[in-house]
């Protein structure tokens, strides 16, 4: 059976945000749900698939999904360990005025265009921002409202973040190769390891996810690696542990990949989201 934990973080006339959090182990799907509200879903830990007809979602920390009311759904977990988002949801009348028209569906209810995107490593600052402040009662509703806006705005927007548009089948070899490197965060893989669980040359599938993804395949890992920091650095005062047991070479290598991706080093988010323990 599945195990969901849902915890309400905020709920005001404009915002509503949920932390979920899901240990379920089945890998095959779950039977039909169907989204009551139009919401974005911002995975921060785990990985799991969501299924929309034919189409496929794999759900990982560098995306963010949309659900829209009243649209069916499937989910599954290729890869064990469970998962935890952050479920977004916003007045439909201030969705649709931050969204491009080109990414909304025409007439009513309001819903989006495509199933995901890839979100700029500003906006997994901001859903650790936010999830991290709420859980522990330290952010203000006005602080969290704006901060909510900023983040929809910023996963939204054409140049912080990124609609892959692919054919069907480079689409499925580009998500095999999102699994493989979730599959274990801190392995240092090579390139002839990944392509062969794939299943294409090492060429090809490097030529193919900077296709799909516009970005690099060793700097998407180091994105999944980071935004794993970002979950887990309330519960780490040792931050050289952190990073090593997240596969960097060293503490210097960790904080300089940090602060070069978020702006700041994991000692100064720390203080910034008052997660170091008194």
């Amino acid at each position: 059976m599945s195990q969901f934990s849902t915890a309400p973080l905020l709920k005001t006339k404009m915002v509503t945000i949920r932390d979920i959090v899901c240990n379920c182990e089945c890998r095959h799907k779950s039977d039909e749900e169907c989204a009551h509200r139009t919401s974005l879903v911002y995975p921060y830990r785990g990985v799991f698939m969501r299924h929309v007809g034919r189409n496929d979602t794999v759900a990982e920390a560098n995306q963010v999904l949309f659900f829209n009311a009243g649209q069916g759904y499937r989910i599954s977990h290729p890869i064990e360990g469970g998962d935890a988002c952050i479920d977004l949801a916003i007045d439909d009348s201030m969705l649709e005025e931050l969204t491009p028209k080109e990414q909304a569906q025409p007439g009513l209810p309001f819903s989006f265009r495509r199933q995901r995107r890839r979100i700029d490593p500003r906006a997994q600052a901001l859903v650790a921002l936010l999830r991290h402040g709420l859980s522990r009662n330290v952010a203000e509703t006005l602080e969290a409202e704006i901060l909510a806006l900023t983040l929809v705005r910023r996963s939204l927007g054409e140049r912080t973040s990124h609609a892959a548009g692919a054919s069907a089948g480079r689409q499925k070899l580009v998500d095999r190769a999102k699994l493989v490197l979730s599959s274990d965060l801190a392995r240092r893989w090579t390139l002839s390891e990944i392509a062969t669980e794939v299943g294409v040359s090492p060429v090809y599938l490097t030529q193919v996810f900077q296709q799909v993804e516009a970005t690099p395949l060793y700097r998407y890992q180091l994105r999944l690696r980071l935004a794993r920091a970002l979950d887990l650095l309330g519960q780490y005062e040792d931050l050289t542990a952190l990073g090593l047991d997240l596969g960097f070479s060293s503490h210097s290598h960790f904080s300089a990949s940090f602060k070069q991706t978020f702006g700041q080093t994991p000692a100064e988010f720390q203080r910034a989201a008052q997660l170091r323990r008194r």
